[in-house]
């Protein structure tokens, strides 16, 4: 499944894939990048699974759990779990799992440069896992982390009738069959109740308690 989604200097709807190809061509960014000033080196980083993705920028001095605190604000946070990030042979946590652990209060600075691909996980047991990727590197200045686009919702439809889809089953997602139900079929689901999530605009959607 594709999605597109907005890009925030100049309004244009473009799909995920084409995204990085506009952002480095939108002449509203380039205005907008030309006015600030060049203090620090500002990197642009994508995040995807599926159809969600989302670009955002944020300077080279903030530390990689900035950027998990974004993506968990953004798209994972439910219950508190651990994560992880995967960069090259090295693997940084959210917190100490044991003795000589790397955790994520290291600086983006000669971590991360252009064109770096890397990975994100969330939740050693449900696990969301996200494909990540360092797409450039400007002089200048941004406030804290600034989403230059974001996918908008997919259009999921139910398993059974093909109406628009409501809700997600988080057992028959692990198991495999039909997830994704209309409010009406949602209704007559085996499961019942209990299993049903609602779906929302996350790669999250239908694990563990996330409701968005």
């Amino acid at each position: 499944m594709k999605s597109a989604g907005k890009c925030s200097f100049c309004g244009k709807e473009v799909s995920g894939s084409a995204m990085t190809k506009h952002l480095s061509s939108c002449g509203e960014r380039i205005k907008y990048n030309a006015s600030g000033s060049n203090a620090e080196k500002i990197l642009l980083i994508k995040a995807e699974a599926g159809p969600f993705w989302v670009y955002f920028e944020l300077s080279s001095s903030s530390k990689l759990g900035d950027i998990d605190q974004f993506l968990r604000d953004l798209w994972v946070e439910c219950c508190g779990h651990l994560s992880v990030f995967k960069i090259g042979e090295m693997d940084y946590y959210s917190q100490k799992l044991e003795h000589g652990d790397k955790t994520m209060s290291i600086k983006l600075d000669g971590l991360l440069s252009e064109g770096m691909t890397f990975s994100y996980e969330y939740d050693f047991g449900t696990t969301t896992e996200l494909e990540m990727k360092c797409i450039s590197e400007r002089n200048g200045s941004v406030r804290g982390i600034k989403i230059l686009s974001r996918n908008g919702p997919p259009e999921f439809v139910c398993d059974n009738c093909g109406k628009p889809a409501k809700e997600i089953c988080s057992m028959c997602i692990c198991e495999g069959g039909d997830t994704l139900f209309c409010e009406s079929c949602a209704k007559k689901h085996k499961c019942g109740e209990d299993y049903l999530l609602p779906v929302v605009n996350s790669p999250r959607m239908g694990m563990c308690g996330y409701v968005g």
